[in-house]
């Protein structure tokens, strides 16, 4: 489990419908609007609630922030890649969308959210610097997170292996290739691979892939931001997908 502490953060767990497993509230914390949703949202969702003193909050907060409220999150269910290959076996057309390192919470909820929509057959990331699934993922995912097969790996560039010998083209984003996406082979099956929010693809995860793309710009700013590019993409390998059919 992990903890999520302050009123705002476990009320942004509540309206993002975050499996919560209890919320607790501090014994002699007085009401506000904030607190009345808290208590209202957790009843209607079934989550329970515990009075508690004070002291207790003091003792699990890790940041000393808690402002009288703390919540317990239920640990998200990652799957395998196992599951995400075998859920494609079969399939003429399969998409799969593989995060190299993004840490921000906001853009993997997004990416998921696309994922979904464009019916990918899941997510790929690693289990080390990748970012947490928080209240800020299950919002920007808009639920998709419940739809979704989330993958984690420890070793990405060995599970992007994994892909290649289950018959998919691993297709790296980088604004630095020299084929444009409208130019690329994004028929069929293929690992979209996202590169971190600051840095790219790293070396490895690069010389893994197949092949490089960018999307075309006319515009004077250097690029998308990773959700809106992973966006674009997808949608270019749905689009090319329904020229097949």
């Amino acid at each position: 489990m992990s903890e999520i502490e302050g009123r705002n953060a476990v009320i942004e767990a509540l309206r993002a419908h975050m499996p919560l497993k209890r919320i607790y509230i501090a014994e002699g914390t007085k009401p506000d609007r904030t607190l009345d949703e808290i208590v209202r949202r957790a009843e209607e969702s079934g989550v329970r609630l515990d009075r508690v003193p004070k002291r207790q909050l003091d003792a699990q907060s890790e940041h000393g922030a808690h402002q009288g409220v703390m919540a317990d999150a239920k640990p998200y269910p990652f799957a395998l890649l196992d599951a995400v290959l075998e859920r494609a076996e079969g399939k003429s057309r399969s998409l799969i969308i593989a995060l190299d390192h993004i840490t921000d919470p906001g853009n993997l909820g997004a990416i998921v959210r696309t994922a979904e929509v464009v019916g990918a057959d899941g997510v790929l990331v690693a289990k080390r610097r990748s970012a947490a699934v928080t209240p800020a993922a299950y919002k920007s995912s808009a639920g998709a997170l419940a739809h979704v097969l989330l993958a984690q790996e420890p070793n990405l560039v060995r599970s992007l292996e994994r892909c290649k010998e289950a018959g998919y083209w691993i297709c790296g984003a980088s604004e630095y290739a020299k084929q444009t996406a409208w130019e690329a082979p994004l028929e069929g099956r293929v690992v979209l691979v996202m590169g971190s929010e600051g840095e790219g693809l790293a070396r490895l995860t690069q010389e893994t892939c197949d092949f490089l793309i960018r999307l075309p710009q006319a515009g004077k700013i250097g690029s998308l931001n990773v959700a809106q590019a992973a966006t674009a993409l997808s949608y270019e390998w749905l689009r090319r997908g329904s020229l097949e059919s």
